[in-house]
């Protein structure tokens, strides 16, 4: 059985640095994340440090908070060459967590 949080979504990304390393997080607002990252907020202490080049990869996780946070630690948990063919097959995650890629609008976070 789904456990869902009503009415709450949760997103599961990674960010690809300028220094090529990628970032992983997990949020309930996409692009507000995505902006603080670019921003440098003190909520985006490595971000701050390593400037964000792009949106790599993002999912929906249908699920609750701590499925999202379980999903974000496995991405960690990955070498990089892992984290890129991720990156290159999304959908390989939905092999181990309940998930859909991030629509194209969420995609185009640069285009306000």
């Amino acid at each position: 059985m789904i456990v869902q949080d009503s009415k709450v979504s949760y997103y599961v990304y990674i960010l690809l640095c300028e220094n090529d390393s990628f970032y992983t997080g997990y949020t309930t607002d996409i692009k507000r994340r995505y902006k603080e990252h670019i921003k440098g907020t003190t909520k985006s202490k490595y971000t701050r440090s390593f400037k964000v080049k792009s949106l790599a990869q993002c999912w929906q996780i249908l699920g609750s908070k701590s499925t999202a946070m379980k999903a974000e630690n496995y991405i960690k948990k990955l070498s990089k060459k892992e984290k890129e063919n991720l990156i290159l097959n999304p959908g390989e995650l939905s092999n181990v967590f309940l998930c859909k890629l991030c629509d194209k609008i969420t995609m185009h976070l640069t285009d306000n």
